[in-house]
């Protein structure tokens, strides 16, 4: 009787933990939010409390007058504010490089974005308005492509646009005494581009916990089933 060997099992696919790297970006999408509502209360005191006699921080040909506590104290919130936003993004990244990873390894298929744009993709002008959103839509595809992505991703893809647009959100076109300077004198745009970054940062916590949820699922069927 000739003996035969069955060949070995194909190795499962490699994939990554995702629910820690999920939490973290969750809790620092809720703190961003938290920042950036505390800018808007800001805003609107400074509104409130209306531009000093002396006028504005910034006198013009280089002079500054000295800040009074409230401005001090927005000076404070808004550094925080950033710090708070720069490990939000580092946080973000992280899941969507662990998502991005498993995708390939579930479907068996390179990404449509090559590693290189997760972080140039939010950067580079022009492509920035569409790579980012393509690189959360491709985790999604590739693994479920007969499923209708989820409308999570379009809220929040919109919102995180609408906070970029007019300097006055995400990236402000003017350093903090000349944002002071705008509060005294127009208070509404700050604040609404302020609650339009409260909102996207809610619509991306939501959307992590949506994508995150239907991959983890997805990799227990395989382990069930291994």
């Amino acid at each position: 009787m000739i003996e035969q060997n069955a060949a070995p099992a194909a190795p499962g696919p490699v994939l990554r933990p995702v629910r820690g790297a999920s939490r973290c970006a969750i809790a620092a999408l809720a703190l961003a939010a938290v920042a950036w509502a505390a800018r808007a209360v800001w805003h609107l005191r400074l509104s409130a409390a209306g531009e000093p006699a002396s006028g504005p921080p910034d006198q013009g040909d280089g002079v500054h007058r000295p800040l009074n506590a409230l401005e001090d104290s927005y000076h404070l919130v808004a550094s925080v504010g950033s710090a708070v936003t720069a490990v939000c993004v580092l946080a973000f990244l992280f899941w969507l490089d662990h998502v991005r990873d498993n995708a390939k390894a579930l479907s068996g298929t390179a990404p449509r974005y090559g590693y290189p744009w997760l972080w140039l993709g939010w950067i580079v002008p022009v492509v920035n308005l569409w790579i980012p959103r393509g690189v959360v839509a491709d985790v999604h595809r590739s693994v479920f492509p007969e499923r209708r992505l989820p409308a999570v991703v379009n809220w929040w893809w919109g919102l995180w646009l609408a906070g970029l647009a007019g300097g006055v959100g995400i990236i402000y076109a003017d350093d903090t005494d000349e944002v002071i300077a705008r509060a005294y004198s127009g208070v509404l745009p700050l604040v609404a581009a302020d609650l339009v970054i409260v909102a996207a940062a809610g619509a991306a916590a939501l959307m992590v916990h949506t994508l995150t949820t239907a991959q983890q699922r997805r990799m227990d069927e395989l382990t069930q089933g291994a």
